[in-house]
Parts: C-alpha cells; structure tokens; sequence
C-alpha cells in the first residue's frame, strides 16, 4: 500500500499536532512493545534496566521517535532519506525487520490512547500505511 497525497497531508497534519508529545509516544510504544512482546528485549540487554518508563528506555524511545518525525519529513522518499538508519540497523544492530512492525503496532496504540480526539479512523489509516512504508524503509537493507 502505498501513501496517497492525502494520506501524506493527514500524516504531516496529524504529526504537526502530536510532535510535542514525541518523547512521550516513544517511551509509552518502547514499554509497552518490551512487555506485551518480550522477544524484543533481546536486543536491548545491554540495559540495566528496561523496565516501563526507565531512563533508557524513555532515552531510545525519543530516539525512535526522533527517526519519525525525521521520516515525517522524508515521506516523498522514504527509502532514500531512512538510508542511513537502515543500515544501521541491518549491518550495525542486526535487528530483526519484523520489529520494526511489532514497534509500529505500538506507536499507532499509544498515539490512537494519547489523542483519541484525533486519531480517527482517517488518521489512523494513514498513520497506518505511513508507519508501514517507514518499516519496509527501514528493512530495505536486508534485501
């Protein structure tokens, strides 16, 4: 499924109004991703703690959202503008690209719990296909 120009604006509009919670998305989609899958706590056991709402976990969830909000930006050339992160992540970190699904999952819960006002069902549609294409960008190293 690729993004339409409508759902790019709704995207960039959508984002224009949760940006300012950013880290706070992260932190909550980063908690809730280690406990309700904890496969994914393989790649983060460097961290003393990855308890919900630990200071490294809230650290790499600004991060995670950090790349979004850089993807928001980049949505006309995901593949390209994500490069780097997708190399990162697939020569450096080696993590598994099906994470980046499972972390996508999360975000669209905590953002769709945080602005229920918000997120209707046209945003989350767009919001949906736009996390998709961020996780297939982010995987096209491993091709």
């Amino acid at each position: 499924m690729s993004l339409t120009a409508k759902d790019k604006e709704v995207v960039r509009a959508f984002w224009a109004k949760v940006s300012s919670r950013a880290g706070d998305i992260g932190s909550e989609a980063l908690s809730r991703m280690l406990v309700v899958y904890p496969q994914t706590k393989t790649y983060f056991a460097h961290w003393k703690d990855m308890s919900p709402g630990s200071e490294p976990v809230n650290k790499h969830g600004k991060a995670v959202m950090g790349g979004v909000a850089d993807a928001v930006t980049k949505i006309d050339d995901l593949n390209a503008g994500l490069l780097n992160l997708s190399e990162l992540h697939a020569f450096t970190l080696r993590v598994d690209p099906a994470n980046f699904k499972i972390l996508s999952h999360n975000i669209l819960v905590v953002m769709a719990g945080l602005f229920p006002k918000d997120f209707t069902p046209e945003v989350h549609v767009a919001m949906d296909k736009f996390l998709a294409a961020v996780s297939r960008a982010l995987s096209e190293k491993y091709r």
